[in-house]
């Protein structure tokens, strides 16, 4: 019997040891290439762009807000600049979760395999099957996207509104939920099961997965490290599932 509650943060360690064993490499290196891609130029984008996003602020319609912002700015910057970091970076996660989906469904197989104890030469990769899923996979991270996006909205609405100065960290919580539950995902669809399933099992035991999610939100803020965080939380997120929902997942059902 596992433990009603767990701490979520052990897996993120687990995840970066499980890449590199053989079997499970092979599978990280395009993952990999599409988040450097895509956060390099989330970086290059936020500091192009911060100015014109302070000037925004405080020139603001909204009187407390720029008036904050006139007597206050050399103090919040440091705010603002971490604010707007978080928005693009997890908004440029959330592309390359999307575009990075089918081979993250690789590397949570392998990542099963290997905790099986499957030798991988058994198993060997075949692109027949790849193309085949590819579709499906995309469709899942539509469902997912329509999940996302109306929640993500609401929360980026409130820094519109005078509790601006804490949507940041509501918009950081939001997301290290919505990040738990893109990566554990990945195995349960592998497994054919319902995105609500996914839902539903998490949401029985909440701080363990959102410990996780927490953990890589932060990471995915550390310049280089988040270059690497993708496969790792794929990895990490895989083991998480391996050792507390496997059991719990429903028999698979149709889409």
């Amino acid at each position: 019997m596992h433990p009603t509650s767990f701490s979520g943060a052990q897996y993120l360690s687990k995840g970066f040891s499980l890449i590199w064993q053989p079997g499970i490499r092979i599978y990280v290196f395009i993952p990999l290439l599409i988040n450097f891609v895509l956060l390099t130029t989330a970086t290059i984008y936020a500091f192009n762009h911060l100015d014109l996003w302070y000037d925004g602020l405080k020139y603001s319609e909204n009187s407390i807000i720029s008036w904050i912002i006139e007597f206050l700015g050399w103090l919040l910057w440091p705010l603002i600049v971490i604010s707007v970091l978080i928005v693009v970076f997890f908004i440029f996660a959330l592309i390359a979760n999307w575009v990075a989906a089918p081979f993250n469904g690789l590397l949570a197989e392998a990542v099963e395999r290997h905790l099986t104890g499957e030798n991988y030469k058994d198993s060997p990769f075949k692109m027949s099957e790849f193309v085949k899923d590819a579709p499906r996979l995309i469709g899942r991270e539509w469902r997912k996207l329509k999940y996302y996006l109306p929640r993500a909205l609401g929360c980026l609405l409130l820094f519109l509104t005078p509790i601006s100065l804490i949507a940041p960290l509501i918009w950081f919580a939001f997301n290290a939920w919505m990040s738990a539950i893109q990566y554990i995902d990945y195995p349960q669809d592998n497994h054919k099961i319902s995105f609500d399933n996914t839902l539903e099992v998490i949401k029985a035991r909440k701080s363990g997965p959102f410990g996780f999610g927490a953990l890589v939100m932060l990471f995915t803020m550390i310049p280089v490290v988040n270059l690497l965080i993708m496969p790792v939380a794929v990895a990490g997120a895989t083991a998480l599932w391996f050792d507390h929902y496997r059991s719990q997942s429903k028999p698979p059902r149709p889409y």
